[in-house]
């Protein structure tokens, strides 16, 4: 057999047993486009109310994207120099907020709520983004 072939077949054989997670994984990602928005919008409030000039301050964040460690899950990133956080969303229904932590070092503190939970997740994001940030800018 040919690897070219051998691939194919593979990637067939793959693509079916993955046919059973395409609508919780499609629930996933409508959850992680409206996380990665949100925070979208609070950083750019974030950065307006910084001003200009203090570019030490800028904030960036990834696009949502498939999970680094979990394959039905997708995760965008939040970053300023080495600090980090990561937002997961996984299709069995859970949202991870992870961090902040320092690229090269150990993931973590993680806290994990259901998908459904607004009230506490949104007061998570709040204390979440708050410590990103503390963190980013410690001098």
């Amino acid at each position: 057999m040919k690897l070219d072939d051998r691939l194919t077949e593979l990637g067939r054989l793959y693509a079916g047993r993955e046919a059973a997670e395409a609508e919780a994984l499609a629930r996933a990602w409508e959850c992680a486009h409206d996380l990665h928005g949100r925070v979208s919008r609070a950083l750019a409030s974030f950065h307006r109310a910084a001003g200009e000039g203090v570019p030490q301050l800028m904030i960036t964040q990834s696009a949502p994207r498939a999970d680094d460690k979990h394959l039905h899950s997708v995760q965008f990133d939040i970053a300023r120099g080495r600090s980090r956080a990561i937002v997961t969303v996984k299709s069995r229904g859970d949202v991870t907020l992870v961090g902040p932590f320092h690229a090269g070092k150990a993931e973590g503190p993680c806290r994990t709520f259901p998908v459904g939970a607004a009230e506490p997740l949104d007061r998570a994001l709040i204390e979440f983004l708050e410590k990103f940030l503390e963190e980013a800018f410690r001098p």
